[in-house]
């Protein structure tokens, strides 16, 4: 079962945002942003652009007629800047005008007297002037200070993880169109629909009856349009209520490099303690996230990076806090792994720490602490591990200790050249943390054609999910897949949606759509038993796997004929199912809780050669064991394990977010920030499913594999450090990611 979409984005006929027609009389949208990251804004004059060539009107904060605010989770966050501006590329002023081109320049007359203010672009800077989102957020499990105190072994330090670019091929956009009832018709590249639907609401004070978002499909996502697609559609929303006419505006890659947040950058503070065994005893961290100048989904993200403090390890008294830093950045956001990669690079660093001073191998220390089934994790949830089976059949299948020796006698010879491999197990957890947001909703047409159509909540972005509730209602019926439309992301046809992210999509909507297929079977049964029939679907049909067979040909009762009796009798074809994971819950009161479905496990070997005259490196393979759970479409989880392994490399080695002391990005475009391409990716990426049958709450038991993968990529860091290790065993580098191949060249030749 192939994605159902290969065939026309291989052929350019997908249409995304830029694709749409315009209708007639649309004007362009070009926003003025500010060239200072924090300063008072005395004035704003836009007489020049108002009278530029097409320029039908410029819109300042003042201008707007509902609320000035989008923020999500805390009204932090005006949509243009009133009194003081906030971070370098905070939209100030919309320029409106017959033609993009147009737009663009009468923009650039736009002026503003901004008086400077002091920009805090660093994390712990904003917490030792109390700069902080909110207050801190703590997990608490025994009692650390006491355990700290019978430990053989106590290690502590620092880390640094960098941020991370989204750099989606689809960037931010929105085109609105006025409807007759006054409302508004938007189409948004955005994760939430909803969360544009409110936000448009709140800038237009009009009533989100009156706003339809219609979302067919997104250029990627990888959270950066979960929340940060908002202002976008609220700019054209607010600008089509004023002028009465569409408006469009779809960012150049360097506009949308500047004025969007990207992965939040954190620095954080460990104490790592062992017993004689190396098992580890006590842990106690310290995280301190640049959450940029608004909140966006900054506390959210916290949160997950406690509840992935621990990565796969049981850790019997741990002290989690974390702080949500105010800096005078773009507003960060949601990045794939949300938050959870961030926690997992801290405590893989204490442990290859613990493992350097104590002079044994770090893969020692991670196999003896590995989470068994019944272990209680920080935050109170008792897990159903698959931790040491991963490591045990990634061993097995790839051989861990052949390919370290391999790398061991290379480095003998080698010369200048040295490798390195890493053991990297993931523990994450799935569904959204915050508990009222695991609902969804599905809406199933069967038509008399013998047709299906569907509308859910989730979101198309590449990864398939389309694919996935398409193959969930035709394995229902037992249809050929053909037979199945699932059609745009609509508000008005479903309400109230949870955004496409934490990976929770696919089994959410599914599940909701298996309940719509399940209710319109049993009419259908019923109409069969009436006429005294077999029952639907015939055996041997349907499997919710990668098998899609449709009914043999010649049974009876026909597939259209039974849905056309059953039309004819006036029974209902459609169904509008609603679905809330059970289970789940958390209390932040006591900060303990079951806030997951089911955790995803897995272990990847990953292998890097460094040139160590150059600082340059090229990794050999991934090598991974991935818990599947029963994968409904294999070949969708298998590009979505690759992608997210290249992407969590390029985090962990190459892409390097910086920023200047005064808040402006410096890696602004393309030839200065870096991602993966096709000769920095592994030579091998090798993936070998988890032998499991262990029942979970995943659609069909297919488990969620979006973001899981990524965190693979931690292991490419460690593979590097140790092959550096090699060179020179007693220069050992600092935990600072990106280990980029400058930052690599510099740790060898420091002295």
């Amino acid at each position: 079962m192939k994605n159902l979409d290969s065939k026309s984005h291989v052929r350019g006929e997908s249409v995304y945002l830029d694709d749409i027609p315009v209708v007639e009389g649309t004007l362009y949208a070009c926003v003025f942003d500010s060239p200072v990251a924090h300063g008072k804004l005395r004035s704003v004059n836009t007489d020049e652009a108002a009278s530029a060539p097409g320029v039908v009107r410029v819109i300042t904060a003042n201008d707007l007629i509902g609320e000035n605010q989008i923020g999500g989770i805390l009204p932090d966050e005006p949509l243009l800047a009133n009194g003081e501006v906030h971070f370098c590329g905070m939209p100030i002023a919309v320029v409106l005008a017959e033609s993009d081109e147009q737009a663009r320049a009468a923009a650039s007359l736009v002026k503003a007297e901004i008086e400077p203010l002091e920009a805090i672009v660093d994390a712990r800077e904003a917490f030792a002037k109390g700069s902080l989102i909110a207050a801190p957020k703590r997990f608490k499990l025994g009692d650390t200070e006491k355990a700290f105190e019978s430990c053989a072994h106590v290690f502590e330090g620092k880390t640094r993880s960098g941020g991370q670019e989204h750099l989606y091929i689809e960037t931010q956009g929105a085109y609105t169109l006025p409807s007759e009832t006054g409302g508004l018709r938007v189409f948004s590249s955005t994760q939430g629909p909803t969360a544009v639907q409110k936000a448009v609401a709140s800038v237009t004070g009009i009533p989100m009856n009156l706003i339809e978002v219609d979302v067919t499909r997104l250029g990627g996502g990888f959270g950066g349009k979960e929340d940060q697609a908002n202002a976008w559609a609220a700019i054209c929303a607010v600008s089509t209520q004023l002028t009465k006419r569409p408006v469009k505006y779809s960012l150049h890659r360097m506009e949308d490099m500047r004025m969007t947040g990207k992965r939040h950058p954190y620095s954080s503070d460990y104490r790592i303690g062992l017993d004689a065994d190396l098992r580890i005893v006590a842990y106690d961290v310290v995280f301190y996230q640049n959450a940029g100048a608004s909140c966006d989904l900054s506390l959210p993200v916290l949160e997950r990076t406690l509840f992935h403090c621990t990565n796969s390890y049981f850790i019997p008294n741990v002290s989690a806090v974390a702080y949500s830093c105010k800096t005078n950045l773009p507003p960060n956001t949601a990045f794939r792994g949300f938050g959870g990669p961030q926690g997992m690079f801290v405590i893989e660093s204490a442990i290859a720490h613990a493992a350097d001073a104590l002079g044994v191998d770090r893969d020692e220390i991670q196999r003896r602490n590995l989470l068994s089934s019944g272990d209680e994790l920080p935050y109170g949830q008792i897990v159903e591990s698959e931790a040491r089976e991963a490591w045990s059949q990634a061993d097995s299948v790839y051989d861990f200790a052949t390919l370290k020796k391999e790398a061991d006698e290379f480095n003998k010879t080698g010369g200048h050249l040295k490798k390195g491999v890493a053991m990297m197990p993931i523990c994450f957890g799935i569904s959204f943390t915050k508990t009222p947001m695991n609902q969804a909703r599905s809406l199933v047409h069967v038509y008399t054609d013998g047709s299906v159509a569907v509308s859910t909540g989730a979101v198309e972005m590449g990864q398939g999910v389309n694919t996935k509730i398409a193959q969930v209602a035709a394995s229902v019926f037992g249809i050929s897949i053909e037979k199945v439309k699932v059609h745009t992301t609509n508000t008005l046809r479903i309400a109230n949606t949870s955004p496409t992210a934490a990976s929770a999509a696919a089994d959410l909507n599914g599940k909701a759509t298996q309940i719509a297929c399940e209710k319109i079977l049993e009419r259908l049964n019923e109409v069969a038993a009436e006429l005294e029939l077999e029952s639907w679907p015939p055996v041997g049909t349907g499997s919710g796997g990668d098998r899609q067979i449709g009914p043999p040909e010649g049974e009876t009762p026909n597939w259209v004929e039974l849905v056309n009796e059953a039309h004819l009798r006036r029974v209902n074809l459609s169904e509008h199912a609603h679905y809330a994971t059970p289970g789940v819950g958390f209390d932040w009161s006591v900060a303990k809780g079951h806030p997951f479905a089911y955790h995803v496990f897995g272990t990847a070997i990953v292998g890097a050669t460094v040139d160590c005259l150059r600082g340059t490196y090229e990794f050999d393979y991934v090598k991974c064991c991935h818990d599947f759970g029963q994968s409904m479409n294999s070949a969708v989880d298998r590009g979505q394990i690759e992608g997210g392994i290249v992407q969590g490399i390029g985090w962990m080695t190459i892409e390097e977010v910086v920023y200047d002391s005064e808040g402006r990005l410096r890696s602004n475009a393309l030839s200065t920030y870096k991602i993966p391409d096709v000769y920095s990716v592994p030579d091998e990426i090798a993936i070998e499913a988890l032998e499991t049958t262990r029942p979970n709450l995943a659609v069909f038991n297919s488990k969620a594999v979006g973001e899981p993968p990524l965190m693979y990529g931690i292991g490419a860091y460690f593979a590097i450090r140790e092959a550096v290790k090699a060179f020179d065993k007693e220069n050992l580098p600092a935990f600072d990611a990106p280990f980029t191949a400058e930052k690599v060249l510099m740790n060898l030749h420091r002295s």
